[in-house]
């Protein structure tokens, strides 16, 4: 008899262990719903599940971030719904002023309401944003990740939608208090005259001098011939008349600024351009050349400066005369193509993103099922 090895104790106690470990790892897998719960279960099938987990995780964001990039096409979608109401609207205008049965001042007010949509346009341009982010002011250049791995990429840039590049703002229409550009004066009353091609018009419409040349003007009214001689070509404008001296209009190259009613400000080393709410949005060093803020492009150019502050207002399309309202509507013609062609390019982007959300949660779909297959317990074998 052996006394110090009990043998079939052993293996008992040997059995016993072992099964005790697998009902261990059975109950891990049914309370986990795992088949795989650490690597020693199934190492391949561990890393295989992992990489899945991965890829499905990475669609389902995907799928998340073309959403966010419908929410965004549609936020400057909507606004260039409204930018076409605008257009159409001043259209309408032109097509009105081009009707000579209108009056010198019947076209002021025409003119007036196709001042105020052309700033909002320019305002809609400016402030049109998502998540803090101009849409609309030609600078938005955005990347849409709609994949679950690198370079899955969808770019989508929008074109500058305001009102000087669609060409329906930036004309300058009138100049206050600006002096040294006229050499000579008329005495003529108090008002407001206005520059219409070689004729100057006071406020009934009626012509009261004229030139061939563009700068010298030849009073026709009272008894007396007398000279108006500017030291800069005039083409369209206003004269403001203040105590019998005439105060013309520079000549301006507007080379970016919107809509909107600015104030020159000169001062010798730093002259600037104030917006409506007094913010600086131009400088210039000269008192002829303005720039940006950043000093990369040149917004206004004055071919002889001023000696006083002076406030011009930057307007719509010119409808002030029959000619002018005439092309007009050509120019307005070509501002909506272009709206029309930008709201197309947004649109066909969006239909394809809604089809990228529908092939994304389809393959997230069949994944989840591979990476089930892999690693979920089946009850039945684990029971």
């Amino acid at each position: 008899m052996i006394i110090n090895h009990n043998i079939a104790a052993l293996n008992t106690y040997r059995q016993l262990s072992a099964n005790g470990t697998n009902t261990q790892k059975s109950l891990e897998k049914l309370s986990s719903g795992l088949r795989i719960n650490k690597a020693g279960d199934d190492a391949a099938g561990l890393a295989i599940s992992e990489k899945m987990r991965g890829q499905i995780r990475g669609l389902e964001q995907a799928s998340r971030n073309a959403q966010d990039g419908i929410s965004l096409i549609q936020t400057a979608e909507g606004a260039l719904n409204e930018t076409h109401s605008i257009l159409q609207r001043m259209r309408e205008l032109a097509v009105q002023a081009s009707n000579d049965t209108n009056t010198v001042i019947d076209r002021q007010e025409l003119q007036k309401e196709a001042d105020q949509l052309a700033q909002e346009l320019s305002r809609i341009g400016n402030n049109t944003e998502f998540n803090t982010q101009k849409l609309l002011n030609g600078n938005f250049a955005g990347t849409f990740h709609i994949g679950a791995n690198e370079a899955q990429n969808l770019k989508l840039d929008i074109s500058d939608m305001r009102g000087f590049n669609l060409g329906v703002a930036g004309n300058v229409r009138y100049e206050e208090e600006a002096t040294g550009t006229v050499t000579g004066a008329q005495d003529l009353s108090d008002g407001t005259y206005y520059i219409d091609g070689t004729d100057l018009k006071n406020a009934d419409g009626n012509i009261v001098a004229n030139t061939a040349d563009g700068l010298t003007w030849t009073a026709t009214i009272g008894e007396a011939d007398d000279t108006y001689v500017f030291t800069q070509e005039v083409d369209t404008g206003i004269i403001t008349i203040k105590g019998g001296e005439a105060t013309g209009t520079s000549e301006f190259s507007n080379g970016g600024l919107e809509a909107g009613e600015y104030t020159i400000n000169f001062v010798a080393g730093e002259s600037t351009i104030t917006n409506a709410n007094g913010d600086i949005v131009a400088t210039s060093a000269d008192d002829t050349i303005f720039t940006a803020l950043d000093g990369s492009t040149t917004v206004l150019t004055l071919d002889a400066a001023a000696t006083a502050d002076m406030s011009i207002e930057i307007g719509g399309p010119d409808i002030l005369s029959q000619s002018s309202a005439d092309s007009a509507i050509t120019t307005i013609n070509e501002s909506i193509e272009t709206v029309s062609a930008e709201r197309s390019k947004l649109g066909a982007l969006q239909n394809r993103l809604e089809h990228t959300i529908n092939n994304l949660g389809t393959s997230a779909e069949n994944l989840t099922a591979s990476e089930s297959r892999i690693r979920d317990v089946d009850y039945a074998e684990a029971a």
